[in-house]
């Protein structure tokens, strides 16, 4: 049985993923946002499972739209439904599943976090092989990818590991506070930053590490400027309905874009 990567998705619905962006964006830009890093995730996910020899899945909230998921994200990856509840019940329910079905660990990744990359995947599958579990830590307070290893697997979820708010600024220390209570050696990975509020978003850098663009900025059919909060519509030439629509390969995924400029 291979180790699970897990995808913790919503369906981009304006008005509920990233409302903390509105305003200054409106509620149809913030869905789309966070639809192209959502994309991000599936694809750079979808790439780590075959180099790392992981099963690909997506946990999706809400349960509704599990088939959409199933039909619609990238090839190798397996939808199932989130549990209903806070996002750490969500969490500890995944959890159970990767054990029950015998994996031997889990990687449980957000979708909104531009830096988490096949690179930060692969560190994180190498420090499970001597932790129990290991965090990449935001620069929030928070983290943005959780690894559970097999004692982890067994002990956190009916442990309470993630039994404790988890949009709060202490939610890293929290969950390490939690995880030396179950006698669970911990190890952390260097901090990235996931988007949730308009401050990240027009802050975050053009290229990563490597000097590669970030796939977000080509697949967002507006830009955000920092400081004027304005947007300025597409005009990819690539583009086949002009600034009404992105360019990336997956753009009917979920929902159409619906920006307007």
């Amino acid at each position: 049985m291979n180790g699970w990567l897990v995808v913790l998705a919503k369906a981009p619905h304006p008005g509920r993923v990233k409302t903390r962006l509105s305003p200054p964006l409106s509620s149809l830009e913030a869905a789309e946002l966070y639809r192209c890093l959502l994309l991000d995730a599936l694809d750079e996910s979808a790439a780590a499972a075959v180099t790392l020899g992981l099963e690909a899945v997506v946990a999706v909230d809400p349960p509704s739209a599990t088939a959409e998921f199933a039909a619609q994200a990238p090839a190798g990856f397996r939808a199932i439904a989130q549990a209903s509840g806070e996002l750490g019940a969500r969490m500890s329910h995944v959890a159970r599943q990767a054990a029950a079905a015998g994996a031997p660990f889990a990687l449980l990744r957000g979708s909104d976090s531009p830096c988490l990359d096949r690179v930060v995947l692969r560190d994180a599958v190498a420090v499970l092989t001597g932790a129990d579990l290991v965090l990449c830590p935001d620069r929030d307070g928070g983290y943005n990818l959780v690894g559970l290893g097999a004692r982890a697997l067994e002990r956190g979820p009916s442990g309470g590991l993630f039994d404790h708010p988890m949009s709060t600024p202490a939610v890293l220390r929290d969950t390490l506070v939690r995880a030396e209570r179950l006698q669970l050696a911990a190890g952390q990975l260097a901090p990235g930053f996931d988007i949730d509020r308009y401050r990240t978003c027009v802050g975050w850098p053009l290229s990563d590490s490597s000097g590669g663009k970030f796939p977000v900025r080509g697949r967002l059919p507006f830009s955000i400027n920092e400081g004027s909060g304005r947007l300025r519509a597409c005009r990819d030439p690539r583009s086949r309905r002009g600034h009404r629509s992105c360019s990336c390969p997956h753009e009917n995924l979920l929902a159409p874009p619906t920006i307007v400029g």
